[in-house]
């Protein structure tokens, strides 16, 4: 009896899964970055990055200039493959640091549609899968690897 394409536990194509992952979550993250930096001074001089985040005693222009780093300029790494893993690291650290300093560990809450999701948790659970599985062989990484 042959097995119908749909309903066999073989992957179909990994790599193909891991690229269309990385590319969807890397314009996505890299949205968020572009904002933060063509409004950079505006950003930068608000309550929010002045008093309310502080990463490693440091508050203002200088956090901000390391979330604008992972967000845009790690996330064009990503959706390249290129350098991935190492990209991924400024990712998670962001991410994980949004979840537990800002967010305060709420990753499920009651919001204006029912429960919601912090998505920068989604996003940190996605880049360590990511950091898991490798960037696939659709990337300039495994180009690069395989010379």
């Amino acid at each position: 009896m042959k097995k119908s394409l749909l309903t066999s536990f073989q992957p179909i194509n990994v790599s193909a899964g891991i690229l269309l992952i990385r590319v969807v979550i890397g314009v996505l993250m890299a949205f968020y970055g572009y904002q933060k930096l063509i409004n950079f001074e505006t950003m930068a001089a608000s309550d929010f990055w002045a008093k309310e985040v502080s990463f490693l005693g440091m508050t203002g222009k200088t956090p901000l200039a390391l979330t604008v780093f992972a967000e845009f300029f790690c996330s064009l790494l990503l959706i390249l493959g290129l350098f991935t893993r190492v990209a991924l690291i400024p990712l998670i650290i962001c991410m994980g640091y949004i979840v537990a300093c800002v967010a305060k560990f709420d990753v499920i809450y009651s919001g204006d549609n029912g429960i919601e999701m912090n998505t920068a948790f989604v996003y940190f659970i996605i880049y360590i899968g990511i950091l898991l599985t490798g960037p696939g062989n659709y990337s300039l990484d495994y180009k690069i690897a395989n010379r």
